[in-house]
């Protein structure tokens, strides 16, 4: 593919990558966050502000800088102020407690920390504060002796933390040719993030991905998407999460998009966001899109505006497909697959592709990267994944690393696919969520698949739960659609008629919701220890 797709050689770093997007797209909106407006060209000021801040403070190259907030600008802004000065981000989920993230800051041994005040009614300064308070460290956190330094990107901190304004103030010092120095010094092939893998299977451990990976992953992405200058953008995507940060910031930035960020993801405030804002591009999963089509006010606002979705990490019905191009007149509905070891993207639809490739497949290995199952041709397998994408390594963890890549470059993903002759993947489950049936392996996210066309199910989760008879047998936590009485009886005796007998639901138990983490999937654990 030509050189508008390598972000890699046209960029080099996301140093100049943010240095190009403010010369380049200048006057035009790049962030908007409730009455405030941010140019291009402020972005880029406000971004060497915080660079210098973060050379001021001691940070060198190389150093781990943690941010633990939700989607802001302040977020983007010390983010991309750090890797401007030539630290590897650490992004934090925000739905950590304070244990949770102590342990990745120790674990990436981060210099600094940059924390949001209160944040949906916790204070996660507290919170860390009780999980670290006994150590030996110097600094504002006894238990993290590396943790030299922590700001609240706030106006107020307690003693021994910094504010925000305060840490900016430390960077007046240093001057613009200091910061663009820096920025110069950074390689393509250094770190520019360490993403901390959802720690299903066990603790946590960070995936090493550098500047150019990371740019021409989304050099790709935008290309594949069709993301252009001038559309507004909503990411409602969490920005620790690769979806947030890459498909959403990098993107933006390399395409001059406007960059709308809703910290919390809520459905009558992205409808009034996409109303306002005239949002064009609305990536996210199935459940968001789901929620805005069932939304009983949709009608009262204007969603016209909206010409592009990008969908993933979990089952896509096709009706889902159909409706947001019939219901709003989507222009591109797209689905994709990635994961935090291979920089958040392997495999992507094309624009152009038919409806149901898009909804019962992730589409094909995107370039310069390839992909195998582990199975015969058409049957379920692992997936492998190689290319430009796949991480440098699990941080300072051979170990782990060796178990995940093997001496031939592929990478074991612990994902469960099947390929079809035209190299469409459909994701059908993770190893550890199969469960045998009578000596059939069942895989829940392919019922899941078949449940979803059930006109009276608007959400679905399947595990395994144990069976004297068969070893395990299918459970099935169902969310109705609004008005639906459908019972468990009528959702069993259909199952019956739509799949093999070892596939059907022994249980059926109606939920309100399901319990999601914050980049949509479905946490499992939390249903099987119901």
């Amino acid at each position: 593919m030509g050189l508008s797709v390598r972000g890699d050689l046209e960029w080099g770093t996301i140093a100049k990558l943010v240095r190009g997007a403010a010369e380049r797209y200048g006057d035009r909106e790049a962030v908007v966050e409730g009455r405030g407006r941010i140019s291009y060209a402020e972005l880029g000021e406000r971004i060497e502000r915080a660079a210098a801040a973060c050379i001021a403070a001691g940070v060198e190259p190389g150093d781990r800088v943690a941010v633990w907030a939700p989607n802001t600008a302040e977020w983007i802004v010390s983010a991309l102020g750090a890797v401007c000065a030539g630290a590897v981000l650490v992004p934090l989920n925000t739905r950590f407690k304070g244990a949770e993230a102590a342990y990745v800051l120790e674990s990436s041994r981060a210099r600094l920390l940059f924390v949001t005040g209160t944040f949906l009614g916790t204070s996660y300064v507290a919170s860390l504060r009780r999980a670290t308070a006994e150590g030996p460290g110097p600094g504002p956190l006894p238990s993290l002796p590396h943790l030299e330094q922590v700001v609240v990107l706030s106006d107020d901190a307690p003693d021994a933390f910094r504010t925000w304004k305060d840490f900016l103030a430390g960077g007046e010092a240093v001057s613009g040719a200091e910061v663009g120095a820096r920025a110069d010094a950074i390689a393509p092939d250094s770190p520019s993030d360490i993403v901390y893998t959802s720690g299903t299977t066990g603790r946590p451990k960070g995936a090493v991905i550098t500047h150019a990976q990371t740019l021409r992953g989304y050099a790709i992405w935008s290309e594949l998407a069709g993301l252009r200058e001038g559309d507004r953008y909503l990411i409602v995507n969490p920005f620790f999460h690769t979806f947030g940060y890459k498909a959403g910031i990098i993107a933006c930035l390399m395409r001059g998009a406007t960059m709308v960020p809703q910290p919390v993801f809520n459905v009558d405030t992205a409808l009034a966001n996409i109303a306002a804002e005239r949002i064009s591009v609305l990536p996210g999963p199935p459940t968001l899109h789901q929620a805005l089509l069932d939304h009983p006010a949709r009608d009262q606002h204007d969603l016209s505006a909206l010409r592009l979705v990008v969908t993933g990490a979990a089952v896509v019905p096709l009706r889902l497909v159909e409706r947001l191009r019939t219901e709003l007149g989507v222009g591109t509905v797209l689905t994709a697959y990635g994961l935090s070891e291979a920089s958040g993207i392997v495999t992507m639809c094309r624009r152009g592709d038919p409806p149901e490739v898009i909804a019962s497949t992730s589409g094909r290995a995107i370039p310069g990267t390839e992909l195998r199952v582990l199975a015969d041709p058409g049957e379920p397998g692992e997936i492998l994944v190689r290319g430009f994408t796949v991480m440098r390594g699990y941080f300072e963890d051979a170990a782990e690393t060796a178990g995940a890549i093997d001496e031939d470059g592929w990478l074991h993903t612990g994902d469960i696919g099947v390929l079809d002759p035209a190299g469409n993947l459909r994701v059908t489950d993770r190893i550890k969520d199969m469960f045998i049936v009578g000596g059939f392996n069942a895989y829940p996210a392919e019922i899941e698949q078949l449940l979803g066309l059930h006109p009276a199910v608007a959400d679905v989760a399947v595990i395994g739960i144990p069976d004297p008879r068969l070893g395990e047998v299918c459970r099935a936590y169902v969310v109705r659609r609004p008005g639906s009485r459908v019972t468990a009886d009528d959702l069993i005796a259909w199952s019956r008629r739509e799949m093999a007998n070892y596939k059907v639901p022994r249980e059926v138990e109606f939920v309100t919701g399901l319990p999601r983490n914050a980049s949509g999937k479905v946490m499992k654990g939390e249903l099987r220890g119901r």
